[in-house]
């Protein structure tokens, strides 16, 4: 039986360096970092994020910052998603039927 020849490394040229040398985390993070410093001093609340990515919101809106391999940040804008919204409005109607549920429960104690 035949055995097939290894693939190539997809990330490697003929001389066997790298083709693209990556941005280490820490860098990604700091200039991640000096990307989004003017928007959180503008109210903007980050949502979740990680070395190469964040995601900001404020209001109807996200900024998603992504750094990719070669150093460059990346910006787009947004609105929400249905996710989000949804979420939003579950949050609200647990608010509103916890205090209800606590009214009733102070009025049947005679607190009210």
């Amino acid at each position: 039986m035949r055995s097939s020849p290894e693939p190539p490394d997809i990330g490697a040229t003929a001389a066997g360096t790298p083709a693209v040398d990556p941005i280490e985390p820490e860098v990604a993070r700091q200039r991640l970092d000096d990307a989004i410093a003017p928007y959180l001093a503008e109210g903007w609340v980050i949502v979740v994020g990680h070395d190469y990515m964040a995601r900001l919101n404020r209001g109807a809106w996200n900024l998603d910052f992504y750094v990719d391999l070669l150093g460059n940040v990346t910006v787009e804008k947004k609105a929400l998603t249905i996710v989000q919204e949804s979420g939003r409005l579950v949050a609200w109607l647990l608010l509103i039927v916890a205090v209800l549920l606590a009214l009733a429960l102070a009025s049947a104690l005679g607190w009210l």
